[in-house]
C-alpha cells in the first residue's frame, strides 16, 4: 500500500480505527474522517502510534450534515492527488426517529445518504487513481431490511431502531451493486461487507430494554480488529482485486438479500437518494 491513499469514515473507534491502524501499517497515507472532538483527537494518536506511521491524518466532518459532506469531500480533493480507496464505514443508530439539520431521518441520512453523497463527490478522483476500491460496511441485518419509497423516512410512522438500521444497511449493499454497474470499466470496484457481530459502540445508543441481551452476547461477538481485518481485505487484498458488485461475509462472497440484486430497485434509489440531497451537482459517472 506504499504510495496509496486511503480514506477511512467512522474512523475514532472500532473497526474504522482499527482499519485504519492496519493499512497505515502496510505503508498507506491514511486519512481518518471522524466527528471534531477529543475522541477523534486520541483516535488519530492511538493510529499513528500503533501503526508507526506518521502519514495519517484526521479529517473532521459530522455526516449527518449534506453540507459538512460536501465541504469534506472538497477539502480531500484539496489535499490529496489521489485516492485509492474509499471506505464507507461510518453508521449510527437510534431508538427513536430524529431527523438531521436537513430534515432527513437520522439513521438514514448517516448509513446511507452520506456516503452517496461523499462517493459521488470523489468519484473523479477514484477514477483518476485507478485501480481504485470502494468500500461499502454494510451488515448482514440487511437481510431484514426493505425499502418502502412511499414511507422511507418513516415519516408517516412505524419506526424502529432495528427496522431503521436494517432498511440502510440494506440501502447500502444496493448503492454499492449500483455503482459497481455504473463504474464498469473505469478501473474502480465498489463491494459490500458484513464486518460479523463486533464489539463496537455503535449498539450503545439501543433500547434500555435491548441492553441485557447485548451484554450476554457481548463475550461471543468478535472484537473490533478482527471486524477490522475484513474490511482490510476488500480495502487491499490481491484476492479481490479487479472483483466488483459482490457481497462478503468472512471474507467470502455470499449472495445478499434477493433486492440487492434487483437492479429495478437499487436505479430507483438511485434516483430517490439524488432528490433528497438536492442533486450531485457537476458528478459525472
Amino acid at each position: 500500500m506504499i504510495g496509496k491513499t486511503v480514506l477511512i469514515t467512522g474512523a475514532s473507534s472500532g473497526i474504522g480505527l482499527e482499519a485504519g491502524v492496519a493499512v497505515a501499517r502496510m505503508g498507506a497515507t491514511v486519512a481518518l474522517v471522524a466527528r471534531e472532538g477529543e475522541k477523534a483527537t486520541r483516535a488519530l494518536a492511538e493510529v499513528r502510534t500503533r501503526s508507526g506511521s506518521a502519514n495519517v491524518s484526521l479529517l473532521a466532518c459530522d455526516l449527518s450534515s449534506l453540507a459538512a459532506v460536501r465541504r469534506l469531500a472538497d477539502e480531500v480533493r484539496t489535499r490529496y492527488r489521489r485516492l485509492d480507496v474509499l471506505v464507507n464505514n461510518a453508521g449510527t443508530v437510534s431508538p427513536e426517529r430524529r431527523t438531521t439539520i436537513d430534515g432527513i431521518e437520522q439513521t438514514f441520512a448517516v448509513n446511507h445518504l452520506a456516503s452517496f453523497v461523499l462517493t459521488n463527490r470523489l468519484l473523479d478522483l477514484l477514477k483518476a487513481s485507478a485501480p481504485s476500491r470502494i468500500v461499502h460496511v454494510s451488515s448482514a441485518g440487511h437481510y431484514r431490511g426493505e425499502i418502502d419509497f412511499d414511507n422511507l423516512q418513516y415519516e408517516h410512522g412505524g419506526y424502529s431502531l432495528l427496522k431503521a438500521y436494517a432498511r440502510s444497511k440494506l440501502a447500502n449493499v444496493l448503492f454499492s451493486n449500483e455503482l459497481s454497474r455504473r463504474l464498469a470499466g473505469a478501473g474502480v470496484t465498489s463491494n459490500s461487507l458484513h464486518p460479523g457481530a463486533v464489539r463496537t459502540n455503535i449498539w450503545s445508543h439501543s433500547s434500555w430494554y435491548t441492553k441485557p441481551l447485548l451484554a450476554v452476547l457481548k463475550p461471543f461477538m468478535l472484537s473490533a480488529a478482527k471486524g477490522g481485518e475484513r474490511i482490510v481485505f476488500l480495502a487491499t487484498s490481491p484476492e479481490v482485486a479487479g472483483q466488483t458488485g459482490g457481497y462478503y461475509e468472512n471474507n467470502r462472497l455470499k449472495a445478499p438479500h434477493p433486492l440487492a440484486n434487483d437492479a429495478a430497485l437499487s436505479a430507483r434509489l438511485w434516483a430517490e437518494s439524488e432528490r433528497m440531497v438536492g442533486g450531485l451537482g457537476n458528478v459525472r459517472m
